[in-house]
């Protein structure tokens, strides 16, 4: 019995019922996808499961939590920005993560705004 994930976060109805395991696949599959829209539980979801797995690999080793960091890096960004198009801002506000401590608060803001209409010219704010 095959199963399909439905991904956009437009439809109401799936983004109040993803599922932890979900996330995680959604994520993995569209590792490198900075496109696209992500709903609100598809990236908290995901941002749990880095922190659940980096948290038990640095507790093994810290030098395999590192790994695991940098292995898992490029698709929390992509979730990250897929987020941030749902909120309706720029992926470019992904820059804020490089500025120390402040960065993290406002991107932690950034990402837990709430989903806004799709433009009729499918186009994104800068």
């Amino acid at each position: 019995m095959a199963t399909t994930l439905k991904t956009d976060a437009g439809d109401e109805s799936n983004s109040n019922t993803m599922t932890f395991f979900q996330a995680i696949q959604v994520c993995f599959i569209k590792y490198a996808e900075f496109q696209g829209r992500a709903s609100r539980p598809e990236f908290w979801w995901f941002a749990l499961f880095v922190l659940l797995v980096t948290s038990a690999s640095t507790y093994i080793s810290e030098a395999l939590g590192s790994v695991t960091l940098i292995a898992i890096l490029l698709p929390f960004l992509a979730v990250g920005a897929r987020r941030l198009h749902d909120c309706g801002k720029s992926h470019w506000w992904l820059l804020y993560l490089l500025v120390p401590v402040g960065g993290i608060i406002i991107m932690g803001w950034a990402w837990s705004l709430p989903t806004v209409e799709q433009p009729a010219d499918d186009t994104l704010p800068a």
